[in-house]
């Protein structure tokens, strides 16, 4: 569900963090602004700070770390970036503006993909795995399904770890031990706590985390090794997950193009069987 209104497009926001590394502390903070930036660009350091569950010295010492003098010169810059370039509304009604904003997301997303090197890794790392455990809790769930039942078209073994619980940490690292050395996962709002705590687990096991996720800082960005990012719609009573699932099969299109030879022949003994089995509908 949504959190806080974003009144600015997402991605203006994000340009205040480019190029900035960020602490742990800072990237909650940073969430917070990208999660609730109508709120914050009118409230206090303090007020801030209790939003994002830090401390005001923290406030301060993130808004110095993007060149600010201090916090009221980042809320200066938050509020002209909240009222928008024009200072003009979206036509449409709100169902309208929720679609269009889906298209904005797709759209950034479009232009993330120019550089292709980041999701080719990704496409490598993941293919080498096997087995392919595919991580997604709660809302992220129908997505890691949505993957896996595709993925395993062309990979012999893919697990998806759909349940969370102290079976989890056992199943992710029965994973490891039968030769898994990626994990897949998919990490939305409102980042249930177990899903962290299994990206650790991951972690602690030896294997490597790909994240697809909604922010570049996303809490998954201190556990993943390598993160990609698809904005999450925030318009509706519930999130979209559009730019998510387009990553999604992205990634699997990496993830073939890195095993072209065992893609096709993967692919070819699918039909055939469906086939003889006649699956589908002619």
């Amino acid at each position: 569900m949504n959190e806080g209104a974003v009144a600015a497009p997402p991605d203006r926001l994000l340009d205040l963090f480019h190029g900035v590394r960020l602490t742990p502390t800072q990237r909650r903070i940073a969430h917070c602004l990208v999660q609730h930036a109508a709120t914050v660009a009118y409230l206090s350091a303090a007020e801030v700070a209790e939003l994002a569950g830090v401390s005001q010295p923290s406030v301060t010492r993130f808004a110095v770390a993007l060149g600010h003098d201090g916090y009221p010169a980042l809320r200066r810059r938050l509020r002209e970036l909240t009222a928008g370039p024009d200072g003009r509304a979206d036509d449409g009604n709100e169902l309208q503006r929720a679609v269009r904003a889906e298209m904005a997301n797709l759209d950034r997303l479009a232009g993330e993909l120019a550089d292709r090197d980041r999701i080719a890794a990704a496409g490598r790392l993941l293919a080498a795995s096997r087995p392919l455990p595919v991580l997604g809790l709660r809302a992220a769930a129908p997505l890691a399904a949505y993957f896996a039942y595709f993925a395993a078209k062309v990979l012999p073994d893919v697990r998806v770890l759909d349940d969370g619980g102290s079976l989890l940490t056992d199943r992710l690292e029965q994973a490891a031990s039968a030769g898994a050395d990626a994990l897949l996962a998919f990490v939305l709002p409102r980042y249930p706590r177990e899903t962290l705590d299994a990206l650790r687990a991951a972690r602690d096991a030896g294997l490597t985390v790909v994240a697809i996720t909604d922010s570049p800082v996303s809490p998954a960005t201190e556990y993943a090794e390598l993160v990609l990012p698809a904005a999450v719609g925030t318009d509706l009573v519930f999130d979209l997950h559009t730019a998510p699932m387009t990553l999604a099969m992205v990634v699997l299109q990496a993830i073939c193009d890195a095993a072209p030879i065992q893609t096709q022949r993967r692919l070819e003994a699918f039909e055939s069987s469906a086939a003889r089995r006649q699956l589908f509908l002619g």
